[in-house]
């Protein structure tokens, strides 16, 4: 029994001698453990080191690749560490808030020219109201004609925004 604990420490130290020389130290023993508890569970009639040498070898190369396999999943060859990335400037950009700023005062004057009924529609649709309940609230017998306001208020809003969704709003450049 003595003699086996002995060969298992020096394979041991095998192996994450050889382990450690392609991945960190404390990897390489995990790695060690690993092969270690399968030559344990698996391999306990093999006492000779002559074959316990090759066998773990041959056990350390499948749990390497298994481990490169799950690092390469998990994305952890790619990993920026925290320190190296940018920090957000809270400010934001200038210009960037300027467009917002003057997209909102865009959007409010549009909105205050929009008919009772578009700006009723835009109300309920923000506060969440399906079309069917607007459909109630309103008194329609159709859907299709809440449908119909509501492609005709969106297209009067567009127009009231300068005509275009895409790009910058209200921009004719």
């Amino acid at each position: 029994m003595m003699e086996r604990e002995a060969i298992l420490s020096q394979l041991r130290e095998r192996i994450v001698a050889f382990a450690a020389s392609r991945w960190s130290r404390e990897v390489a023993e995990d790695l060690a453990q690993e092969v270690l508890i399968v030559l344990h569970e698996k391999y306990a009639q093999v006492t000779e080191l002559n074959e316990l040498l090759p066998l773990s070898f041959q056990i350390l190369r499948f749990k390497m690749l298994d481990f490169h396999r799950k690092s390469l999943r998990r994305g952890e060859y790619n990993q920026v560490a925290i320190e190296d990335l940018p920090l957000r400037d809270p400010r934001g950009n200038p210009g960037t808030e300027l467009e917002h700023k003057e997209m909102i005062e865009q959007l409010i004057s549009a909105m205050t020219r929009l008919s009772p009924r578009c700006r009723q529609l835009f109300r309920w649709k923000l506060e969440g109201k399906s079309f069917v309940e607007i459909q109630a609230l309103l008194g329609q017998r159709s859907i299709n004609t809440i449908y119909t306001w509501d492609f005709r208020c969106r297209k009067q809003l567009l127009e009231l925004m300068g005509g275009s969704w895409e790009g910058r709003l209200g921009r004719h450049d």
